[in-house]
């Protein structure tokens, strides 16, 4: 029994490293570590993109972390009509390229409408498809179509188990370069809370992420403002490590209180650091069983 557990973790470790190799310029594949996903909710600016990829792909090199480099060409879930939605689409999407030739390194960017695949293909490496939007077939069949990885991101509202039905969508549209992202359950109105019993529920399915800063946001305010609580980033992704997860999502930012979007949530770039180093140790650890 013990033996037949033991493989089955081999076999995954295997297919997670099959998996990266499949996006390019991703490196440290071989490194037995978690996938990183990381960079500003936002591009807000071809300075402020490239700055805070320089120290991730600094940090993750020291640390031989896989890592793509995650931001938003524009925000159309907003709460409020007068919330940041973007610098322009093309104008974003050129920075994310931008900093994949600077740094030699995979980016992803969510999508929204079907039209928004075929122009972000061209530009990113990754597709992701937003939680509120991740029953829509035609986006997610859009996106599958362009031949790029898809990133899912589970639906707050959704069971793990339901997940298969999204994944079966890519793969059924002829990709079976797919990974889920957990970005938390609603927990009433005002709060979200991560079910690890669904980890390895997701990870049957697909490789599996967990989003350690979107799953403590506290939506709904009557700001029209979400809320979070980041300084429960580092709880959250322990545990994420300890459970097994294959990647991590973490939205960061040098200067969180005046992001243009989702800065409640984000963490410290001065902190990520720290905080990976500590999760690799963890990491180190949980590959001993």
């Amino acid at each position: 029994m013990k033996d037949s557990k033991y493989n089955f973790v081999l076999l995954q470790k295997f297919l997670i490293k099959m998996f990266l190799t499949e996006i390019p310029q991703i490196k440290h594949t071989t490194a037995n570590n978690f996938f990183l996903l990381a960079g500003p909710c936002a591009i807000e600016g071809e300075e402020m993109a490239l700055r805070i990829a320089e120290k991730v792909v600094a940090i993750t090199d020291k640390l031989q972390i896989p890592f793509i480099f995650k931001g938003s060409f524009k925000k159309a879930n907003r709460s409020r009509i007068d919330s940041f939605s973007g610098i322009g689409d093309e104008k974003a999407l050129k920075i994310l390229r931008k900093v994949s030739e600077t740094f030699q390194v995979p980016t992803v960017t969510d999508i929204h409408e079907v039209k928004d695949a075929d122009l972000a293909a061209k530009y990113v490496d990754v597709l992701q498809i937003p939680a509120f939007l991740v029953r829509q077939t035609d986006l997610v069949v859009a996106a599958a179509k362009t031949g790029k990885t898809v990133n899912l991101k589970k639906g707050q509202f959704m069971s793990p188990e339901s997940m298969q039905y999204a994944v079966q969508k890519v793969k059924d549209s002829n990709n079976t370069n797919v990974f889920i992202t957990d970005r938390g359950t609603m927990f009433g109105y005002h709060d979200m809370i991560v079910d690890f019993r669904g980890i390895p529920t997701m990870k049957s399915i697909a490789p599996t992420i967990l989003d350690v800063t979107h799953s403590l946001q506290k939506p709904n305010q009557t700001s029209g403002v979400t809320g979070g609580v980041p300084e429960m980033i580092e709880t959250i992704a322990r545990a994420g490590v300890v459970n097994n997860i294959d990647g991590l999502f973490i939205e960061t930012h040098f200067d969180p209180k005046n992001a243009k979007s989702d800065g409640a949530n984000m963490l410290d770039l001065s902190q990520l650091e720290n905080l990976v180093s500590n999760l690799v140790e963890i990491r180190k650890t949980i590959n001993k069983f």
